[in-house]
């Protein structure tokens, strides 16, 4: 019985990946419900409403906005819950506002003219009768409400996803762990317009946001019966613990250092936390740009709608597919080269920054082809994904656990604000380049606001790493808190 066991416990389990496959779905899963209102406003629901760049753009803007305020706060939540109940919440909670979005146009009616019927084509039917602007109004705040609750509970996604990532990898594993969940966010928008549009097609827009919005409670029934702690899985043999917590016992290791709580307030004592802050700031509105603009884009300058739009999305955010090796790079940096963890990090980290610069390209040969924007856009977010890999890993190279979902919930708050800008300034942009006609290096009307927003885009990264550099020239742990 002895042999048996010894025998047994040689080769270690491999446990940490179906974790790492509940966290990739997850982030999928919140992806696809981001992208509902994205995919089907140019087509269904702005000309059902009257909606212009500019209502949409508020309406993405207080989305950003409202998920910056609650990251900050849910991730020291996602810390107190712990990460079992942490996620639970988070994903029950923005699974009911994804939900929530198909009722916008039936209270719309409801509150205008006193009618509320539970018959989605015959509420659009009656809407489009109507002209009056309280209809876009009316309309603006019901979706602007169901954004904040689907903002709520997507808050606390990442905060948690980090969490569980520290808790079943070693740290030399985590950056390769979270981009390979991090890379739910690509597959979410990689399918979404082949799902989403299909739906909508078939169906109607309303049932597109009910049918992605239950996917998130399917996946509340796999973690409750998937998760426990890997010191108490009971599919979780000593072989694999030993290698997950090797670093637990490491003298340079802050894991060993403090168990206690964490002050929110003593976060922001830290460079490395307002290094880590101002670098998602920086970037994470230029992803969240590509994500919510990118099939207005394509209608406006390239006409493409709809069923057009399928192929060219996919095809971008399979490009994004290429952002998996980056969490290989600071790994080869480290293991092959010798650096340290922090030198080959922000070694990778830079090459990330440059590649984004390719998007100053994507409007001029964006007039020979659609596809030169495509795939350069698709090659920048897939250097976005590489790059924001690396910069959550970097949370638990300096951090201790109990600390990770509450500096990932402030850095989540800096990207959230940095999105509201770019989200508000793009709408009044476009609409603006519109009425005016707008003239901008050749480039006229919308087009040329486009333009503008994508040299912002394309040297974001690069100040963002400047940022990180300035603030942290070397590394170092926090030990002290």
């Amino acid at each position: 019985m002895e042999t048996t066991n010894l025998l047994f416990t040689k080769k270690k389990t491999q446990y940490r990946w179906v974790i790492c496959v509940m966290l990739f779905l997850a982030i999928t899963i919140s992806y696809l419900d981001r992208q509902v209102l994205s995919l089907t406003w140019p087509k269904y629901i702005g000309p059902e409403f009257g909606w212009t760049n500019d209502d949409y753009g508020n309406i993405t803007a207080y989305f950003s906005l409202f998920y910056a305020v609650c990251t900050l706060f849910v991730g020291n939540f996602v810390d107190w819950l712990d990460t079992k109940k942490g996620f639970l919440f988070s994903v029950g909670i923005w699974s009911v506002g994804a939900c929530l979005h198909a009722f916008c146009s039936v209270v719309t009616l409801g509150i205008i003219k006193k009618e509320w019927i539970l018959n989605f084509e015959k509420v659009k039917n009656i809407i489009f009768t109507i002209k009056d602007h309280s209809v876009c109004y009316v309309s603006i705040v019901f979706f602007i409400c169901a954004r904040l609750i689907l903002a709520f509970g997507e808050a606390g996604n990442f905060p948690a996803a980090i969490k569980a990532t520290a808790e079943y990898f070693p740290k030399k594993d985590r950056a390769f762990s979270t981009s390979i969940f991090n890379s739910g966010a690509t597959i979410g928008a990689m399918i979404a317009p082949s799902i989403i549009l299909y739906i909508a097609a078939k169906c109607n827009w309303e049932m597109a946001f009910i049918i992605i919005g239950f996917l998130g409670f399917i996946w509340i029934g796999l973690w409750i019966l998937i998760y426990k702690k890997p010191e108490v899985h009971p599919k979780v043999n000593k072989a694999e613990l030993e290698y997950i917590q090797q670093d637990k016992f490491s003298k340079y290791s802050v894991e060993s250092i403090q168990k206690k709580k964490i002050s929110f307030c003593r976060c922001f004592q830290f460079r490395q936390t307002w290094a880590f802050a101002l670098g998602k700031f920086m970037t994470d509105g230029v992803w969240w740009f590509y994500l919510f603009w990118m099939p207005k884009y394509l209608q406006i300058v390239f006409k493409l709608n709809g069923k057009t739009q399928i192929f060219p999305l996919t095809i971008l955010y399979t490009i994004v597919m290429l952002s998996i090796f980056g969490g290989w790079l600071p790994t080869f940096f480290v293991e092959k080269k010798g650096m340290n963890l922090y030198v080959g990090r922000m070694k990778a980290m830079l090459i990330f920054a440059f590649i984004p610069i390719l998007v100053l390209f994507a409007q001029p040969l964006g007039v020979y082809t659609y596809w030169f924007p495509i795939i350069l856009i698709g090659i920048a977010s897939a250097a976005h994904q590489a790059w924001s890999a690396n910069i959550f890993s970097s949370i638990g190279d300096v951090f201790p656990q109990n600390a990770i979902a509450t500096i990932t919930g402030i850095g989540g708050m800096a990207g959230g604000i940095g999105s509201f800008i770019i989200q508000k300034k793009a709408g009044e942009l476009f609409d603006y380049a519109k009425n005016t006609k707008m003239n901008f290096i050749g480039f006229n009307g919308e087009s040329a606001g486009y333009f503008i927003i994508f040299c912002f885009c394309s040297v974001a990264y690069l100040i963002g790493w400047i940022f990180i550099k300035k603030l942290v020239p070397k590394y170092n742990q926090i030990t002290d808190l």
